[in-house]
């Protein structure tokens, strides 16, 4: 197949060839028989060009998927890639050579690959790579324009170096730019060294060789991030591995991060240290120089000088690059011992602290790149998290030691209650063992001037057996002991041998002669800012006690605190156990007797029969009994398990008040009186009842009724053995109880009696007032009737002043007969006589009724009187007459007392009840005397009801009316804001409520 180069240059050919025949012909020449015909010449020619651009379209689609195979079988190389594509470019568009050049800074391009250029060419490239562009130069213009350039005769154009046209004998040149993002990477240049300019086809195939060579370009630097990616997180992850397989182990974790910074970024060798933020202490190396190594360690931990990289480092907390160490001050160690020229110092920092740097060196003059640094800085915060967990982890580890010493020693104070010595025997066992001490020893004061060895643990036997043989030390101000007891403070001695209070005074001899103690730590056992003990261990060499270690005995020491407070607490509790225990005994013993007089309030001898034996079973009594005055004198009134011969004795002996026995004591001075041994008793004389029962300890406890005995209640013991405070205490509760039982029985009996008297009372009272009511309801009637008579003209016309005496008389009568009325309607609530009528009535009537028989006394007041009732009120069923009396009574007691305003009756209905109110204007009542106004005979206490009169029966009746309906009535009112009275009743009253009478 021909070159494109060729094949564009025969179209061209044909082009001149078919316009010169064209120009050739003649109008009207006469055709030549058996000449082609025109037509069929055009259309082989046409066939001939689309094959010679199949051919090289073909071809071109062969290099492109040659160069595409070459860009997948080289991942990551673009060398090949440059060589493939320069190969088929010069080929394809008929060059002789071509380059491949890649921008490199701002200002210049770097000769990458060469294809078939003349060895001069390209001996020249290999020496001088880099091409520096200018203005008006073939690449520059191809920088700025980032468009194709074509020089057709390089010898007739300055824009290129004369070099080309000598060396290379190169005419014409094409430059297509390789664009990524809009910006030159690049360029591909094709030579031919004939002045030919290459064709838009050719330049268009240039310019997709330019984009794949961007492509594989693109497509290596990303393989590249891919991989450097990779590498450090295969770094991370071994980092990370060794972290996890060496937990609590730095060396391991520090060697594995220097191994692959020092392998990834490229350098020779690096140093890791560790700081304080002042020193710099080296901790691991890797690859470093033998001497180096030697010096680093011989140096150990120091100070950076002034001006120096780590000085400056320190300073900055920020990174130290060095490009070439030889020539300047900084890190001459590494120069001078290990060669090192560039390198880079990266800080290990916690929470804005330096507490260490990684530096890796090369040993050439070679810049470390920002990923490399960004890669350190990883590693870097790494180390600082392996740091940081390694600390988490040993101190969980103490913690973790502590805690499990902690629950060892709570562990044998829950399984040794109120026993100490295993409790200070583990604790000193461990504080010894957490704390790297050789022994310990805990002391407890005794009294105010010494202290006393309780528990001793890894002492040295010689030692040991001294002290178990002079376990009390007197107390020396100078010695620890007493620094700690007057100070309360913890007190360590770095070295005993050196401290004048232990050298000068003999009898500390044994620690210092036979413990081989050096270094001593005493803590005090605080409870409440009061001493109450102190622990001390011991170390047989000079080495402090750490602050932790320190703190970790003080723990201790308060577990010990604890521990001596728990025993405490629990002698105590066990003493009050056993107190409450006879406590609840005794309180239930109390509850059942309480019981019985619950039950038997009125049964006297029941509930002293229990109280007797009650008393004796509680107090571990053999005998027990309550004597009760019988005349003058006291008997047996209830007895408990005396013999059956003793029992007819002694109940017909009378006790009297002497000192000749127990109970005579008590009937005597109305005190308790315990009798240890009757018979060492001179004064006791009863030795004949002694003599046939045989007690020998007796006590007897009188009950008291306002200080004078009204009985006594003795027990006996058949052996010495005394009650105890508690026992007596029990019995004198229980004489407390008889005396309420007896009490309560005579008070029952005197109100029983009351009860009698006032119910016969009563039925006088209730007999009287009916009579006298019916005596004199017959001649007031006559003489409210003659009254009428009168008036009414019926004994001739009478004058005026008569008819207004009459008028009085008449209302006086009624007045009267309404008082007669409401005491024998009263007089039947209370016996439970009143019955209600019940029948249909309407609560409109009710009303209508109320309003024409009190609207008169509204009027003479001048005061408004208005009903408002709810339409269609249900028919209601009941005592309409008593009804109609409740209503009349409240709206004349809202008259009489209003003087101003109105009175108002509201009725409604909801829910199967009547609801209805009555309203005034009146003074108002107060909340003292509302609570008393439903009640018989009592009204509102004050001089408007003074001066407008009343029985105060009224009320009462309308509510004992009301609730035999079962309703209720109630007033609402406020002194000055007037009263409301209201009722609720059921609309149906299907029985009469049945009252209690009073």
């Amino acid at each position: 197949m021909a070159p494109m180069g060729t094949c564009a240059a025969d179209s061209d050919a044909m082009k001149n060839r078919r316009r010169t025949t064209t120009k050739a012909k003649r109008p009207g020449a006469p055709k030549v028989r058996g000449r082609r015909n025109p037509s069929s010449i055009n259309a082989n020619t046409k066939n001939a060009l689309l094959e010679r651009e199949r051919d090289e379209l073909l071809e071109q689609q062969k290099a492109t998927a040659e160069v595409l195979r070459v860009i997948s079988s080289s991942p990551g190389e673009l060398e090949p890639v440059f060589e493939i594509l320069l190969q088929k470019a010069v080929k394809i568009c008929d060059g002789k050579f071509g380059t491949l050049v890649l921008s490199e800074g701002d200002y210049n391009f770097r000769v990458v690959a060469t294809h078939n250029a003349p060895p001069a060419f390209a001996d020249l490239r290999l020496r001088e790579p880099v091409i520096r562009r200018g203005p008006g130069t073939a690449m520059g213009r191809v920088f700025e324009t980032k468009q194709v350039v074509q020089i057709t005769d390089i010898a007739a154009d300055n824009s290129v170096a004369p070099t080309h046209a000598q060396i290379a004998s190169a005419r014409t040149l094409v430059i297509v730019p390789m664009l990524k993002d809009e910006e030159l990477v690049g360029g591909i240049g094709i030579y031919r060294q004939e002045v030919r300019p290459f064709s838009q086809k050719q330049i268009d195939l240039l310019q997709n060789f330019a984009a794949q060579a961007v492509i594989a370009i693109e497509n290596t630097r990303l393989l590249n991030e891919l991989r450097e990616s990779l590498e450090q997180q295969t770094a991370t992850s071994e980092v990370l591995s060794v972290i996890s397989s060496s937990p609590g182990e730095l060396e391991p974790v520090f060697q594995a991060m220097l191994a692959n910074a020092v392998r990834i970024c490229d350098a020779k060798f690096g140093v890791m240290y560790r700081s304080d933020n002042e020193a710099f202490d080296p901790v691991a190396l890797f690859g470093a120089p033998p001497a180096l190594a030697e010096f680093l360690q011989q140096r150990g931990s120091f100070r950076p000088d002034a001006g120096t990289g780590l000085d400056h480092l320190l300073q900055t907390k920020d990174v130290v690059r060095i490009v070439d160490e030889m020539t300047g001050p900084a890190f001459r160690a590494a120069a001078k011992f290990g060669g090192a020229r560039s390198l880079v110092a990266v800080p290990m920092l916690k929470e804005g602290e330096l507490i260490g740097a990684i530096i890796i060196y090369r040993q050439e003059v070679r810049p470390f790149t920002d990923k490399q640094i960004e890669l350190v800085r990883n590693f870097a915060a790494q180390a600082v998290i392996a740091i940081e967990n390694t600390r988490l982890l040993n101190e969980l580890r103490e913690s973790l030691e502590q805690q499990t010493a902690t629950a060892e020693v709570l562990s044998v104070i829950s399984s040794s209650p109120a026993k100490l010595e295993p409790v200070f025997e583990t604790l000193l066992a461990n504080a010894v063992r957490i704390c790297g001490a050789k022994f310990g020893i805990l002391f407890l004061p005794e009294g105010d001037t010494a202290y006393r060895i309780v528990s001793m643990h890894g002492a040295p036997p010689a030692f040991a057996e001294s002290r178990r043989r002079e376990p009390v030390i007197r107390l020396n101000p100078a010695t620890i002991l007493g620094r700690v007891a007057a100070a309360k403070q913890v007190v360590q001695v770095e070295d005993i041998r050196a401290d004048a209070a232990y050298t000068s005074d003999p009898t500390r001899s044994p620690l210092l002669d036979l413990s081989g103690a050096r270094t001593m730590l005493n803590v005090p056992m605080l409870k409440d800012d009061e001493l109450v003990g102190q622990i001390a261990i011991y170390r047989q060499e000079v080495r402090p006690f750490t602050d932790k270690q320190i703190e970790l005995v003080q723990n201790f020491a308060a577990q010990a605190v604890i521990a001596i407070e728990n025993t405490r607490l629990l002698n105590e509790l066990r003493q009050r156990t056993d107190d409450l225990s006879e406590s609840l005994q005794q309180q239930t013993a109390t509850a059942d007797v309480l019981k019985v007089i619950s039950r038997s309030t009125f049964e006297l001898q029941t509930v002293l029969d229990t109280l007797t034996k009650s008393a004796a079973q509680l107090c571990n009594a053999d005998m027990a009994g309550i004597t009760r005055p019988v005349d003058r004198d006291f008997y047996y009134a209830t007895n408990y398990n005396f013999p059956a011969d003793w029992l007819e004795f002694v109940k017909n002996t009378p006790h009297k008040a002497n000192r000749g026995s127990v109970v005579g004591r008590s009937l005597l001075d109305a005190n308790i009186h315990h009798i240890h041994d009757v018979l060492a008793d001179p004064d006791y004389a009863q030795l004949s009842l002694q003599q046939k029962s045989g007690f020998r300890t007796v006590l007897a406890v009188p009950l008291l009724r306002e200080g004078h005995p009204i009985g006594v209640i003795a027990l006996a013991r058949m052996r010495v053995e005394p009650f105890s405070k508690r026992q007596i205490e029990l019995v004198g509760t229980f004489a407390d109880q008889a005396v309420i039982a007896i009490e309560n029985a005579r008070l029952f009996e005197e109100i029983q009696d009351k009860s009698r008297q006032l119910e016969v009372a009563s039925q006088h009272k209730s007999q009287f007032l009916a009579n006298m009511s019916h005596e004199l309801r017959t001649p007031l009637n006559a003489i409210l009737g003659y009254t009428e008579l009168m008036a009414d003209g019926i004994y001739g016309e009478l004058p005026e002043k008569t008819m207004g005496v009459l008028k009085r008389l008449e209302s006086n009568g009624r007045h009267l007969l309404g008082l007669i009325n409401d005491v024998l309607d009263l007089s039947k609530i209370e016996a439970g006589q009143l019955v209600l009528e019940l029948t249909d009535y309407s609560l409109e009537d009710i009303a209508q009724t109320v309003r024409s028989t009190l609207e008169p006394l509204a009027a003479d007041k001048k005061l408004v009187f208005k009903i408002e009732m709810a339409p269609k009120l249900p028919a209601g069923h009941g005592d309409g007459r008593r009804l109609t009396q409740v209503v009349i009574n409240l709206v004349g007691n809202a008259i009489k007392f209003t003087d101003v305003g109105e009175v108002v009756i509201t009725g409604w209905a909801t829910d199967g009840a009547f609801h209805l109110s009555v309203r005034d204007t009146g003074p108002g009542i107060s909340a003292a005397d509302q609570g008393k106004l439903f009640q018989e005979f009592q009204q509102a206490d004050n001089a408007i009801t003074r001066k407008k009169g009343g029985t105060g029966l009224g009320l009462a009746i309308s509510k004992r009316i009301v609730e035999m309906h079962g309703g209720k009535i109630w007033v609402e009112s406020q002194l000055g804001h007037g009263s409301t009275f209201s009722l609720t009743l059921p609309v149906v009253v299907g029985q009469q409520v049945n009252l209690e009478p009073n």
